[in-house]
């Protein structure tokens, strides 16, 4: 049987064609306009997706609103939202391959990277599945005769715009704890990956999901998103991607005060010092940073060697990153997949030829092939901090490595960005290990691991990389409202 999507449940080819999901209807759109997705690996075109326009937005707020306030999922008891998040769970285990495949052909993830963004886009699920029982209030000793009771309601509509780089994940990152807490979602996909979220969006109401509660609405963010981040009608806004973009939602948005999330743009720091265990630092170090083809905000795209080190360090970042493997997506032995477009590996070209004007040495990769958007993995030495390779976001292979005498100039250096997001720091010493994780200004950092999100952990930024979190349950917080409500026994 095929779904409204236009894809078997079982069928792991990706559809041709996807048309939107208007309060869980699916639709060709008000106006009957289509936008063509291209395959990265390839440059050649993939699908085409019908495309959102305002009165799409119009129509998936009006059905959001009305579920809110007279529906049933915000009534459903809360371990029973918990079961069908678990069928959403189940439903991505059976239907991975198919998300694996539009990752790979979509985003250009290559294949085993894909697979376990589709396995973890389950636990995801699984886990807020877990949580919608166990985010409850207090109860409050007061002053006065009576029971005071502070109490977690749902907060109302939820506006989910996700990036391009992580489409699957990122979208699951918002969408379960939304649901799973009794709100509605209008997704928003980005225009150069919307196939996932549109195929996510099935999977929720196969699952149960009441129809008026879920909306996935690809289309070009000037119109479609600027008409829901501006809407009185969103109470949440959640929106992963860069810093600028997030500081105009605020501006647009801040009439209305909704609640807002923010996970912005990083240029995070990974510190070596003399003391680390250097062949696991440089074993583990470049796919910190290459990962995705280096298309992550949390990417260690600074890397700050203690002078002592340097040249060692640099000489085997510089082999272990010659040896990573970039092709096909399809084929299991790649590591680096293309990157997401022509225009996005342009971004990382200009910033290379800007590192030679400023006077960085380039000591490997950099080299774009095709057909697709292919670009090997670049590393930049004799960085200075002030260099715009180093301060400014590329989203591409690009890693600046720069040196430091002491530990107050690692820490000085690693704060020395308008952005606050990831890190690690690599050393053998555990009081130096907590004394430069408490210092630097960052909202996620490990010590000896190259690894970010965890799913069970809060997640995000100080400074300009973002408000808020995601994951672990501090994400449930923003997607209600606290009631306290005063007993008298008088």
């Amino acid at each position: 049987m095929t779904s409204p999507t236009g894809y078997g449940p079982t069928d792991n080819v990706l559809p041709g064609h996807l048309d939107l999901l208007v309060a869980g209807r699916s639709t060709g759109g008000a106006t009957g306009e289509t936008f063509e997705v291209t395959e990265p690996a390839t440059g050649e075109p993939l699908a085409t997706v019908a495309q959102a326009s305002e009165e799409d937005v119009d129509s998936a707020l009006q059905a959001a609103v009305a579920e809110f306030e007279e529906g049933s999922w915000r009534r459903t008891n809360a371990t029973d939202r918990g079961r069908v998040l678990l069928r959403v769970a189940a439903l991505l285990r059976e239907r991975a391959e198919l998300f694996a495949m539009a990752e790979v052909r979509g985003a250009g993830h290559p294949i085993g990277n894909a697979r376990w963004e589709a396995a973890t886009a389950a636990d995801v699920f699984e886990y807020f599945a877990g949580a919608a029982n166990k985010h409850y209030g207090d109860v409050i000793p007061v002053q006065d005769s009576g029971v005071d009771l502070a109490v977690r309601e749902p907060v109302g509509v939820c506006a989910l715009v996700v990036p391009w780089n992580f489409p699957l994940l990122i979208a699951t990152w918002k969408v379960a704890p939304a649901l799973a807490c009794g709100n509605p979602v209008v997704l928003k996909p980005a225009s150069l990956t919307p196939i996932s979220a549109l195929l996510l969006g099935q999977v929720l109401l196969d699952a149960g999901v009441p129809p008026a509660a879920v909306s996935v609405l690809p289309g070009p963010g000037r119109t479609v998103g600027e008409k829901l981040v501006c809407d009185p009608r969103v109470a949440k806004i959640s929106f992963t991607g860069e810093t600028a973009t997030g500081a105009r939602i605020l501006a647009q948005s801040a009439p209305n005060i909704p609640r807002v999330s923010l996970e912005l743009g990083g240029k995070s720091a990974c510190v070596v010092f003399d003391d680390a265990d250097l062949e696991r630092a440089i074993a583990s170090t470049p796919l910190s940073v290459f990962d995705n083809t280096g298309q992550d905000c949390c990417a260690r795209s600074r890397f700050l060697v203690q002078r002592s080190v340097y040249d060692d360090f640099v000489a085997g970042f510089v082999e272990a990153t010659s040896q990573l493997v970039v092709g096909d997506p399809l084929d299991e032995a790649t590591q680096l997949g293309p990157m997401v477009s022509s225009g996005q590996r342009q971004v990382s070209l200009d910033y290379l030829d800007i590192a030679a004007q400023e006077g960085a040495r380039r000591l490997c990769g950099g080299e774009a092939s095709g057909p697709g958007w292919f670009l090997s993995p670049a590393v930049l030495a004799d960085v200075d901090n002030e260099m715009r390779v180093a301060r400014e976001e590329i989203f591409g292979p690009v890693a600046s490595i720069i040196p430091f005498e002491d530990e107050s100039e690692a820490v000085e250096l690693a704060n020395a960005s308008p952005y606050g997001l990831s890190g690690t720091v690599w050393t053998g010493n555990v009081g130096r290990a907590l004394r430069v994780t408490k210092a630097v200004r960052t909202g996620v950092i490990s010590v000896n691991s190259a690894r970010s999100v965890r799913t069970e952990a809060p997640f995000g930024g100080f400074k300009q990389s973002g408000l808020g979190r995601e994951l672990g349950m501090a994400a449930m917080s923003h997607y209600t409202e606290t009631k306290n409500i005063f007993l008298s026994d008088e």
